[in-house]
């Protein structure tokens, strides 16, 4: 239904980072291979653009510095970039880059778990995987593409990539399984925990979970357990691959340190992406805010800012190019939106600004779209679909449109990301006194639960450390 959509968040951020001790410093090695250097700007612009945050950095140099020296070629030079994602994943290209999310070091327990991921990343490049990876990605690709441009139902090129993301899937079940056996084997030798593979595919799987519980529609961005499927076969094979290597659970985990290098680490949406906070949507930088009505879920990925409601009603807000001095009635009837009700195009004003409406039906769902006008060139589009037309349906979108409007200063100046704190149990600490400082989060119990691998049996320790995530 929709074409030309631009993106309203993410974008390019600093330079590339450097290989094994070296991590986010621009142009400490040079690229040779322009396709590689295409495929990280495409990386960082698809992630958000890269963390920078110097103990983090540091922290991430030291492990990866460790695991080359103790790797089976430990002449291979890697880059490594930290992305500025939520989202939780790390991957490799066969170039030697290695790729981590904020989110997944801000969802680890400790540098042990870092290790792990990082060694099996570093797994797929020593094996030739990720070469074989990028091939087979190549040809998915290729083959969406021909379904999309074939088809005008967009849906069907939605399918074929699912399709084929899924034949990956299948491609690199036994790759996965070869890399942990070598990524525990590197980090033990390390001098890494062997256990914390398979601990932190649990956790991940935990993590996993607790997204689901939310019902929101998922980050488009993919994270580690779509390309790396976490199963009870998996984390069984890694618990054994432990116990193969030398003195099993002996290594160490750095926690301490690891808990003091991301100390405030950003958790969530950054300043630049916008920020969700219950049913509000805010975006510093755009100084533009909207609320959702009770019951929706919303969620900002890298596209739009998505949300479901509970009456199945789906909503995409977005930002949009607009001819100069292109009035909003002729862009909504200029052909992008199959299905329009040409009379029921409608201009009218929210807060102040500029507005139009339509109404459109095709392909068994009704679309509500509204473009909104901010100055000369900050368009915005919302889109409501439904299957029917309901008077609930018309609420749902009539009351997220008119709470549109521009911020005021001081709302911007109030707006901060969220941040994973360390803190320190108290004597007279327990679970919910913990939990009472988490700010910004749904579910908070279950996610300070998830964040520190935490057994409500076993209790809270008196001087221990714990991440909780606050403003």
């Amino acid at each position: 239904m929709l074409a030309g959509c631009n993106s309203l968040l993410g974008g390019i951020g600093g330079g590339k980072g450097a290989a094994g001790a070296i991590v986010n410093q621009a142009g400490a090695v040079a690229r040779a291979d322009s396709l590689s250097s295409q495929e990280h700007a495409r990386i960082v612009a698809t992630y958000g653009g890269i963390y920078h945050d110097k103990r983090v950095e540091e922290m991430l140099a030291k492990v990866v510095t460790r695991l080359v020296e103790a790797s089976d070629d430990p002449k291979r030079t890697y880059r490594v970039t930290i992305l500025n994602a939520p989202a939780v994943n790390a991957f490799a290209l066969p170039s030697g880059d290695l790729y981590v999310t904020r989110g997944l070091l801000a969802l680890a327990s400790d540098a042990s778990e870092v290790a792990a991921v990082m060694a099996h990343e570093m797994a797929h490049v020593t094996a030739n995987h990720a070469s074989q990876r990028e091939a087979r990605a190549r040809t998915a690709i290729i083959v969406s593409r021909a379904v999309t441009d074939a088809l005008a139902d967009g849906s069907a090129g939605q399918l074929a990539l699912a399709s084929g993301q899924r034949t990956l899937a299948s491609f690199s079940r036994q790759q996965e399984l070869e890399a942990d056996a070598i990524g525990v084997r590197t980090a033990a030798k390390a001098g890494y925990d062997a256990t914390a593979a398979s601990r932190f595919l649990t956790t991940m799987s935990r993590y996993a979970g607790y997204r689901g519980s939310l019902a929101a529609v998922q980050d488009r961005r993919p994270d580690f357990l779509s390309n790396h499927p976490t199963t009870p076969e998996r984390v069984e094979f890694a618990r054994q691959a432990a116990e193969q290597v030398e003195k099993p659970g002996k290594g160490g985990t750095d926690r301490g340190a690891y808990l003091a290098a991301i100390d405030g680490i950003i958790y969530g949406d950054d300043t630049g992406q916008g920020y969700v906070r219950g049913r509000n949507f805010y975006h510093a930088g755009l100084k533009l805010g909207f609320t959702v009505p009770d019951g929706f879920v919303l969620d900002n990925t890298t596209e739009a800012v998505l949300a479901t409601g509970p009456d199945g009603t789906a909503l995409r807000f977005d930002a949009v190019t607009l001819p100069e001095n292109m009035p909003l009635e002729t862009y909504l009837a200029s052909g992008w939106i199959n299905g329009l009700d040409r009379g029921s195009i409608t201009a009218f004003e929210i807060n102040g600004l500029y507005a139009a409406s339509a109404l459109a039906r095709a392909r068994g769902w009704v679309f509500r779209i509204t473009v909104v006008r901010i100055g000369d060139t900050g368009h915005y589009r919302f889109i409501f679909a439904n299957e029917s037309d309901s008077p609930a349906f018309a609420q749902a979108e009539s009351q997220t449109v008119s709470s549109f409007r521009i911020l005021t200063g001081d709302e911007v100046a109030d707006l901060k990301p969220l941040r994973v704190k360390v803190v320190t149990v108290g004597f007279r600490d327990g679970e919910e006194n913990i939990v009472r400082r988490m700010r910004g989060v749904d579910k908070p119990l279950q996610l300070f639960r998830v964040l520190n691998d935490f057994d409500p049996e076993a209790g809270l320790r008196t001087g221990s450390k714990v991440k909780i995530v606050a403003d």
